[in-house]
């Protein structure tokens, strides 16, 4: 079938192939797990500068696995992972971060005890607190006007925004999200993929797992399926798309 691989068989982009200089994020060979349970095999995965790119697959199949690993969270037991042409296989997670990647996190990443302005002033640069705060509000007004308010006691959906927004704030290069429409509400839903189209126009690179598969292929330009650790499909979104390919490696539901 029209894009099916073998895990080696993952070395490029659904451009064709691409040098490591270019690739916002560069994944080869990847091992890692969890004590002596596997998760990843040989799993290798590009998203080019500005591009996004959308990770799918059943659960269960190692998609946040790969994120934390792409974190510094995990930790890879063989393999590679490049970040715009420099190798942090080894780099601490804070160090990722001040090099521009930022993860969203399945389940809400924020601090429930502190305000909202306090989430936010957390992750702005020292310095540009106030721009920062004026940066989130204006792509999720809402969170604007609950400054003051403790982040805990925000609805599921304004937690989502909340954590989206302290991601957004710090201007981030590369951005890993991890299932951020997961239980909420469809107009909520909208609104977090109108904010992931509008910081995709601006230049920002991002690696989408989510549950609305039909929805991050509209956004995505290429594609990934991940299937008990291993990547089975790799294309271009429109590819996967199709409706027996999507069927056959997503499914309908």
């Amino acid at each position: 079938m029209s894009g099916s691989v073998n895990s080696a068989d993952v070395d490029r982009s659904s451009n064709g192939a691409v040098d490591s200089m270019d690739a916002a994020l560069d994944i080869s060979g990847i091992e890692a797990g969890y004590g002596r349970t596997t998760v990843l095999r040989d799993l290798s995965l590009r998203v080019s500068r500005g591009e996004v790119a959308a990770l799918l697959g059943p659960n269960g199949a190692g998609k946040t696995t790969l994120l934390r690993v792409v974190s510094g969270f995990l930790p890879a037991t063989r393999g590679s992972v490049s970040m715009f042409g420099e190798d942090i296989t080894s780099a601490p997670a804070h160090r990722r971060f001040r090099a521009g990647l930022c993860h969203v996190p399945e389940g809400r990443g924020v601090f429930r005890s502190l305000t909202v302005r306090e989430n936010l002033v957390m992750q702005a640069k020292r310095g540009s607190e106030s721009e920062a705060i004026e940066r989130a509000a204006s792509v999720f007004p809402i969170i604007g006007e609950r400054l003051h308010q403790q982040a805990g006691t925000l609805s599921g959906g304004q937690q989502q925004m909340l954590a989206i927004a302290s991601a957004y704030v710090r201007q981030p290069r590369l951005i890993l999200v991890d299932e951020a429409s997961l239980g909420l509400a469809p107009l909520i839903v909208d609104d977090i993929f109108g904010f992931l189209r509008q910081v995709s126009s601006e230049g920002c690179s991002l690696l989408i797992v989510d549950q609305f598969a039909h929805r991050a292929l509209e956004l995505a330009s290429s594609a990934y399926v991940l299937n008990r650790g291993e990547i089975t499909f790799v294309g271009t979104a429109k590819e996967l798309l199709e409706g027996d390919v999507f069927s056959h490696y997503v499914g309908t539901g």
